[in-house]
């Protein structure tokens, strides 16, 4: 992925988009004081500082603080001037959003979830499936978001990161130790074709993203990882741009909550 002012931009953009697809809410879990807050893959960090305005009192690692590091490694703070960071219960909330393209080891990403999340605290993990849906029949086979999306998908496997790894998240959860598992699911319109007000805004916000998702997302996993010539992964996302500008098709993707 790229990491311009343009790509900043865009993560901007999605996490309103995901303020939206939540009624609003930065969180799913019913946090009250909390008092240690985790972002893991915190993009620009506009969710971590804006959980910090919302909990003045609470530290979102006063009152922010930002880490550079592989989260999919053993959790150890460099700062060694908090050298507790990472201990046994060391957070109360453990957010993560949209960080399955990066991770290929789910079970130890859970385990370190579980090992710093204290008794009674919670881990919120939210993805987008990757899967195109139309409740209509107005999505065709050749559809060009279906096709970038499965071209997508064979990408991220290729490279030992498929994205069906959380789409049965249960037993990975549970071998991780959590317990009260509780899934949420809302339906991502891909451009503004539904009548309601809301959904429209909706899809009308995904629709402006998608202008630079496709290329963002697309592009070197088809050229790097996939072997595509430049002028085929262009036509694809092209391709892709196009369906999600078409308003006579009704598709959608799927975003799902996990919180334990």
């Amino acid at each position: 992925m790229p990491t311009d002012e343009k790509e900043q931009d865009r993560l901007d953009l999605h996490h309103e988009i995901m303020r939206l697809a939540w009624e609003n809410e930065l969180h799913i879990a019913p946090l009250t004081e909390p008092h240690r807050i985790l972002d893991v893959g915190t993009g620009t960090g506009i969710w971590a500082i804006e959980m910090a305005d919302k909990f003045p009192t609470a530290e979102v690692p006063t009152n922010y603080r930002f880490e550079v590091d592989d989260a999919t490694l053993d959790w150890i703070f460099k700062d060694v001037s908090i050298p507790d960071m990472f201990l046994h219960n060391s957070f109360d909330y453990i957010h993560a959003r949209n960080i399955g393209g990066g991770v290929s080891n789910w079970d130890h990403l859970l385990s370190e979830m579980m090992r710093c999340t204290e008794p009674g605290g919670y881990v919120e993990i939210s993805e987008d499936e990757l899967t195109t849906h139309s409740d209509d029949r107005t999505m065709q086979p050749d559809n060009g978001l279906k096709t970038f999306l499965g071209y997508l998908r064979e990408s991220l496997a290729k490279i030992g990161r498929p994205t069906q790894t959380l789409q049965s998240p249960r037993k990975l959860m549970e071998s991780a130790g959590f317990e009260d598992i509780q899934e949420f699911q809302v339906k991502e319109p891909t451009g503004p074709w539904p009548k309601d007000p809301r959904l429209k805004r909706f899809g009308a916000m995904v629709l402006l993203s998608c202008e630079t998702d496709f290329e963002s997302y697309g592009m070197a996993a088809f050229t790097r990882i996939l072997g595509m010539h430049f002028e085929k992964a262009q036509t694809i996302c092209d391709a892709g741009k196009q369906a999600v500008r078409n308003k006579s098709y009704h598709t959608y993707t799927l975003q799902e909550a996990w919180r334990f």
